[in-house]
């Protein structure tokens, strides 16, 4: 299989990745949506481990603080940052998956879902509002910890 010259060339290994990605969707479409989940949300919950190791403590502000540091600030727009909640928005996905499915961002998100999850020590779930996947204009994501879910039930 030779690179055609037209084809474009990732930016950096989260483009990268996800070109291989939509690659295995194409090919293998929905069914390949469970192994895509399970192993970038082992690759999330290994760097989430990680980070949590390097930061002084688990709160979701700490953790989304240390996340948005691998992000250009100019495509994302933190809506709300606190302890219980991090709400963000994107104006381009960094997977490069805008068109092709909510089912195949979801499965992709599992890497930040998993990140999230063990950089709070299991406190944190992922909800994600919008996705350019779908054909959304942005990408609307918020995380939460169980007693901010508990607050908004009340």
């Amino acid at each position: 299989m030779s690179i055609k010259t037209t084809d474009s060339l990732p930016k950096n290994a989260t483009e990268a990745q996800g070109l291989l990605i939509k690659a295995f969707y194409e090919k293998c479409g929905d069914d390949i949506l469970p192994t895509i989940d399970n192993i970038l949300g082992r690759q999330g919950r290994a760097l989430g481990l990680k980070v949590r190791s390097k930061l002084p403590d688990c709160n979701l502000s700490t953790v989304a603080t240390a996340f948005m540091k691998n992000f250009d600030s100019t495509t994302i727009n933190t809506v709300c940052l606190s302890d219980n909640k991090f709400h963000i928005q994107g104006s381009k996905c960094p997977f490069g998956l805008e068109n092709t499915s909510r089912q195949l961002c979801e499965a992709v998100m599992a890497i930040d879902r998993e990140y999230f999850f063990a950089a709070t020590d299991g406190k944190t779930t992922l909800e994600i509002i919008k996705t350019q996947a779908a054909g959304d204009p942005i990408c609307d994501t918020r995380y939460t910890t169980k007693d901010e879910e508990s607050a908004d039930r009340s």
